[in-house]
């Protein structure tokens, strides 16, 4: 039996599909299937259910997972550990995150601060996150959604209100405050259906009781702002304007508008010394630029050697 062999297993198990898995490992499909069955050889026992092309985990596979998920978890950490006696310069961090445009600045700094630690950065959504926080498969997250799972421990460190950005010459770019309901029958700009912030979006129109009439949909902020700027719609933004912009932002002072970004870890799984020191510095850094108050060392939300 071969740890190759046992990462391949895992990934098939959570897919329960071959090809699938074949495309995230990134090996042929034959190759897979073979490594596979020469798997259940060994073990001695089929460990999924076959019919046609379709696969499901079958009893003996579900047993054998829970032994390999606890495996392969507990040779990462001695990886982790070993290369935490070496120091920092043997460090590496994984991380998700559902958006690095408020990263980039804190990651810029730790990075300058600590040039020999290695990053891998995985784009996922809320869900994808919470699975793999849950299972180890990365260190830490940064999301702007709460993921309420047990084990899962999460700090607060950037709160963002979200405005109403009008183009200049709009009828509202005169005023400072605005209502949602307001703008009921307004053109609006806004994100692609099932993007993150659009999801947080779509919840202040229902808490506004308005349906927007949406002209055009994109998949960046930026192009929203622009779009607005050039007269297209109004848009919902974050604090991304400024006075050499053509873009207005009004307080929404009904409902209240506000984004909640959070770094968050499994509390259980072992966490590096690279992990901890950025999450602390993420942390701090913002308690630092906005003026919120931080825990000194995480101490009271932290277990020691978390």
């Amino acid at each position: 039996m071969e740890l190759l062999q046992l990462r391949y297993f895992r990934t098939v198990a959570r897919l329960e599909h071959i090809t699938k898995a074949a495309q995230e490992l990134r090996i042929a499909q034959p190759a897979l299937s073979k490594t596979i069955s020469r798997l259940e050889e060994d073990v001695g026992v089929p460990l999924f259910d076959r019919h046609g092309r379709h696969i499901r985990l079958n009893t003996f596979g579900r047993t054998f997972l829970d032994k390999v998920d606890a495996a392969l978890t507990l040779l990462d950490e001695g990886k982790k550990e070993v290369s935490e006696l070496a120091g920092m310069e043997h460090g590496s961090i994984h991380l998700a995150t559902s958006t690095l445009d408020r990263l980039s600045e804190p990651l810029g700094e730790f990075l300058a601060l600590h040039p020999e630690v290695k990053f891998r950065f995985t784009q996922a959504s809320v869900e994808e996150m919470a699975r793999l926080v849950e299972g180890g498969e990365v260190d830490v997250g940064f999301t702007v959604q709460s993921i309420d799972k047990p084990g899962i421990q999460a700090v607060t460190v950037l709160y963002e209100d979200v405005y109403l950005g009008v183009p200049q010459g709009h009828w509202l770019s005169d005023r400072k405050k605005v209502r949602l309901s307001e703008v009921a029958d307004e053109p609006f700009v806004g994100y692609k259906e099932g993007f993150l912030f659009q999801q947080m979006n779509d919840k202040f129109f229902r808490e506004a009781g308005i349906t927007p009439n949406f002209v055009c949909r994109v998949d960046e902020p930026s192009a929203i702002a622009n779009l607005v700027r050039a007269g297209l719609g109004i848009a919902l933004v974050g604090n991304c304007g400024g006075p050499d912009t053509k873009l207005h932002l009004l307080t929404i002072e009904q409902p209240a508008c506000r984004r909640h970004f959070q770094i968050l870890w499994n509390e259980k799984r072992y966490l590096s010394l690279a992990a901890r020191k950025f999450r602390d510095f993420i942390v701090q850094y913002f308690a630092d630029r906005d003026g919120a108050p931080s825990p000194k060392n995480l101490t009271e939300l932290v277990p020691s050697g978390s």
